[in-house]
């Protein structure tokens, strides 16, 4: 399949980590690889390492593209991008990074074809991906977990000795442009508005999650009604699902505390609810998913219970950070969408919402309606906070709202906020939140949103906010009457 390539130029579309794991691969099979990106300091690192580079607007004029046998392009490139559109136009094949790895590791230039275990969904990618990894490691299988994750699906394949299993996570973009991947197994978790100004629209982001559901098993969240609709169109040769509840026979689920499997066996005894990090029914569903993804391949029930007895939640995930009298403050700065920020809020009886960012198109109106009585005020911050400020207005008008940089903020307009950067905005948004906590409370980040507006990305938001909390103590609990 590859060996079209020998002796001819590629064009490997953006110098990110995916882009940058692509090019010893490429140059192991033959192929000449060529960098473009739109940034000019990518482009001068490329050049660095000896590599032949192209602006992106030298591309696409005068037939420039001609010369490539094949264009891969990082996850983050629209399919709308000049490049590819005028790729597709000449006849060009564009194939994203996972679907080249699929296609070296089905070639078997690294050892013996791989088993994919493949996660996606809107939430809880990673901390299922490594639930199945903990769970394979559990099992003595040699195993990675990779792909969007972080470590490249291609380095994983080129480590020494190799793994049998890749536990793989996948998003929304990465299975665009990966239409060949036929995964041992893949579960779609769930399916709520996101990146739908990437995609255009929430039919084709379901289509691009569906693209897990092509293997020998396709597993579905049954509690999420998008991803249980895609059970009908999978495409799979058996599909399972699963859910926080009574599993009927071929599903997974729980009964009395307990994880259940009825898909793979007649019934099986997983785990203890008990024992699940994060806690919750999102930790649940997750480690569900896990589970089912390992049974398909013959994984014992026992080495279940102990991955995911050892398994705990990763840092911005639900993560507790202090408590400071008698007040809970939990890093969710991974729930960069509402569906995950419900899913966090609804896991505390009392929350002090703090919020905000880039909603990315999403809506937040059936998230406030949902969720309201469970919040005592919320602190809002970032782009697009008036927007949740105008849906807490409509459907939660009791619950009192701090919109930082607006009227309602003491005293500080934005233009202020800007000037004193996010780590202070974040700071003066933990001592507002603490001041509506009182004991027994949650102060809980779950954003809802993207945080590029004004911080480096979501880990540095969560650390941003871990910080603040360290510098409170007790008499800016319940400050404010």
């Amino acid at each position: 399949m590859l060996e079209f390539l020998r002796g001819r130029d590629v064009l490997v579309a953006g110098w990110g980590v995916s882009g940058r794991s692509l090019i010893e691969p490429l140059q192991d099979i033959g192929a000449r690889p060529v960098v473009t990106d739109g940034g000019e300091k990518a482009l001068a690192e490329a050049a660095e390492l000896g590599l032949a580079t192209a602006a992106p607007a030298d591309l696409v004029e005068h037939g420039a593209l001609d010369r490539f046998a094949l264009v891969i392009t990082s996850p983050g490139w629209r399919p709308d991008s000049p490049v590819l559109v005028t790729a597709v136009t000449s006849g060009i094949p564009v194939w994203g990074d996972v679907e080249f790895a699929w296609w070296v590791d089905q070639a078997r230039i690294y050892g013996p074809v791989r088993k994919w275990l493949v996660v996606t969904g809107t939430n809880g990618k990673t901390t299922t991906t490594q639930m199945t990894h903990a769970i394979l490691r559990a099992s003595g299988i040699p195993s990675v977990a990779c792909g969007n994750i972080g470590t490249p699906i291609l380095d994983a394949l080129r480590r020494n000795p190799g793994p049998q299993v890749l536990a793989v996570e996948l998003s929304s973009f990465q299975l665009h442009w990966a239409p060949s991947v036929r995964p041992e197994a893949g579960v779609v978790l769930n399916v709520a508005e996101d990146h739908l100004d990437w995609h255009g629209g929430l039919d084709a982001y379901a289509a691009a999650k569906a693209r897990a559901l092509t293997g020998r098993v396709g597993v579905v969240g049954l509690d999420d009604a998008v991803a249980a609709a895609l059970a009908r169109k999978s495409k799979a040769r058996r599909t399972v699902g699963f859910r926080v509840g009574v599993p009927a026979d071929g599903e997974l689920g729980v009964v009395d505390g307990k994880l259940l499997d009825r898909a793979f066996t007649k019934a099986a005894i997983l785990a203890e609810v008990g024992d699940i990090s994060p806690p919750g029914p999102a930790g649940v569903a997750d480690a569900l998913a896990a589970a089912a993804l390992t049974r398909s391949i013959d994984v014992a029930p026992q080495f279940v219970k102990e991955g995911l007895a050892e398994h705990k939640v990763g840092p911005h995930r639900a993560a507790f950070v202090r408590e400071v009298a008698g007040v809970d403050f939990i890093d969710d700065s991974k729930a960069t969408n509402p569906h995950a920020a419900r899913s966090s809020i609804l896991a505390h009886p009392h929350v002090i919402w703090v919020a905000g960012g880039q909603l990315k198109g999403a809506g937040v109106e059936d998230l406030v309606e949902e969720v309201r009585e469970h919040l005592v005020a919320a602190v809002l911050f970032g782009q697009d906070a008036d927007v949740i400020a105008a849906a807490l207005a409509r459907h939660a008008p009791d619950v009192p709202v701090v919109t930082l940089g607006s009227g309602d903020d003491a005293g500080m307009v934005a233009t202020e906020l800007a000037a004193i950067g996010p780590d202070a905005v974040m700071a003066r948004a933990i001592r507002v939140a603490a001041g509506y906590a009182r004991r027994g409370d949650t102060v809980l980040l779950a954003p809802a949103a993207a945080s590029l507006d004004m911080f480096t990305d979501y880990t540095h938001r969560g650390r941003s906010f871990a910080t603040a909390v360290a510098d409170l103590n007790e008499k800016d609990i319940g400050s404010t009457e």
